[in-house]
């Protein structure tokens, strides 16, 4: 067993997720423990446990969409491959491949081993979660050095695993799901992290994804802001472009999604804008009621977020949580026939509003929530509750004042609000953008909110008019952030 916990220099960040996954394959206890690691294709998860693995010189073994009878026999090559066997160990059933498997791990120090695509096993084998709880079980009471990782991309199969009544329900002692890199790390990734335009714009089309820079487009990435325009129309809108179809790919590999033609109207409709349950259902023609399960598959797939209306009890509106599928949805699919026929350009030259206003747009509020999150947080003087969007309503100017950030807080004088922001990617923020706010803060201090520490903060992709720079360079309640702040 190596020693060295260092992690590679080719891996690029997963600093959190590395230290997770070495501290539990090096815990000190004489007992079998299991993880399971998830998280949509192109993440990285492979490659990061690969690198695991070869450093504790551990057992990999990648399953494919296979019989079960092939996947055992694949199993029990790779097993044998392993053990520096000549020939392939032959298995009857699961349970003796199993059983086998654990057996490896009676002595020595700790054997690391991983089952990737562990769903493609549990479809045709579906006794495997049952037989590996019994191993786990037996070798809480025997000593084992077992150290087994489970991974997967199909999230609903992955998180069913310890849920509910699972075979392996409380069994888990690592439970690790692999996210996109977030904006601040994707422009590093990128190396573009020296122009915050051009890093948002990426971010705003292929979200925090390693593959699709490295696998997918080999290492093409455009060099400034006046040469994304003819990156996008060679790369995400070309039909010779492997990132062309893959949001339908994203979509289609969901093991619970059948009815496609559904699910794509469903986030049309969300990328339309349409982000209420009932939004969503008059877009597409249906009952409130009858979109229930769409909206909970596409929740369990970590393609749509739910989030709850800060100021308004029972509300909430969804959210695209894949930057690549929601610039599909505005972008591409009402155009598809033209850029199969390789209209790229000429379509993204027609689309520029629509990119705006239904894809940058909605990206930088959610970036500058995420800020707000992260190095925004010492911004805020107040202890830090929620951070969210939400509506106040405004009867007296009979309008609703849409309130993009917003940050709640619970103090000595009960519940408040530490913070209230509107974004704005392409238009430069004036001093009437700010007059809602402070319209906002009153109407929330009025309802017996907490206001007395209340910003008022506005975040803008363009800048501010001088106005609105004199008025913060007069009040302490007042912050204005760029582009370049959530970058720095």
């Amino acid at each position: 067993m190596a020693s060295s916990v260092e992690k590679p220099a080719h891996v690029f960040g997963r600093d959190a997720e590395w230290a997770g996954l070495v501290s539990f394959v090096t815990r000190p206890l004489p007992h079998a423990m299991l993880g399971v690691v998830s998280g949509r294709r192109r993440m990285g998860k492979t490659y990061l446990l690969r690198a695991l693995v070869e450093q504790q010189q551990g057992f990999y073994f990648a399953a494919t969409a296979a019989t079960a009878g092939e996947s055992l026999r694949q199993f029990g090559a790779a097993l044998a491959a392993h053990a520096g066997s000549p020939s392939p160990f032959s298995f009857a059933t699961w349970d003796d491949a199993v059983t086998y498997l654990f057996g490896l791990a009676t002595h020595g120090g700790p054997l690391l081993v991983v089952i990737d695509e562990f769903p493609y096993l549990a479809k045709t084998a579906p006794e495997l979660p049952s037989l590996i709880q019994r191993e786990i079980d037996r070798f809480q009471l025997e000593e084992s050095s077992m150290r087994l990782l489970l991974c997967g991309s199909a999230m609903s199969v992955m998180g069913g695993l310890l849920a509910s009544t699972a075979p392996l329900r409380g069994r888990a002692q690592l439970e690790l799901i692999v996210r996109p890199f977030d904006y601040r790390a994707s422009a590093q990734f990128w190396n573009v992290q020296d122009d915050p335009a051009l890093a948002a714009r990426l971010h705003a089309v292929l979200g925090g994804t390693p593959a699709y820079r490295r696998q997918f487009l080999a290492d093409d990435a455009p060099g400034s802001v006046a040469e994304f325009d003819e990156w996008i129309s060679r790369t995400v809108l070309s039909p010779l472009s492997p990132l062309f179809r893959e949001a339908r790919y994203l979509l289609a590999e969901e093991t619970d999604i059948r009815d496609t033609a559904l699910y794509h109207s469903v986030l049309a409709a969300v990328a339309g804008g349409n982000s209420t349950r009932g939004g969503i259902a008059n877009y597409i023609g249906r009952k409130a009621v009858d979109i229930s399960h769409p909206l909970n598959v596409l929740e369990d797939s970590h393609l749509l977020e739910h989030e709850e209306d800060l100021f308004r009890t029972g509300r909430a509106q969804y959210r695209i949580t894949e930057p690549l599928i929601n610039f599909y949805e505005a972008v591409m699919r009402p155009a598809w026939a033209r850029l199969e026929s390789g209209q790229g350009r000429e379509v993204w030259a027609q689309s520029s509003e629509r990119f705006s206003s239904q894809v940058a747009g909605p990206h930088f509020e959610a970036i500058c929530r995420e800020f707000m999150l992260g190095p925004g947080v010492a911004l805020v003087d107040a202890p830090l509750g929620r951070v969210g969007r939400g509506v106040v309503s405004d009867t007296a100017g009979r309008r609703q004042i849409e309130i993009d950030v917003a940050i709640t807080h619970f103090g000595n004088a009960g519940a408040g609000v530490a913070l209230l922001g509107e974004a704005k990617w392409g238009r430069t923020m004036g001093v009437d953008h700010l007059d809602r706010l402070v319209r906002a803060r009153d109407l929330l201090g009025g309802r017996g909110l907490d206001t007395g520490r209340c910003l008022l903060a506005c975040f803008s992709g363009t800048g501010f008019t001088d106005a609105l720079r004199a008025v913060e360079a007069e009040r302490d309640d007042v912050l204005l952030v760029t582009l370049a702040d959530m970058y720095a």
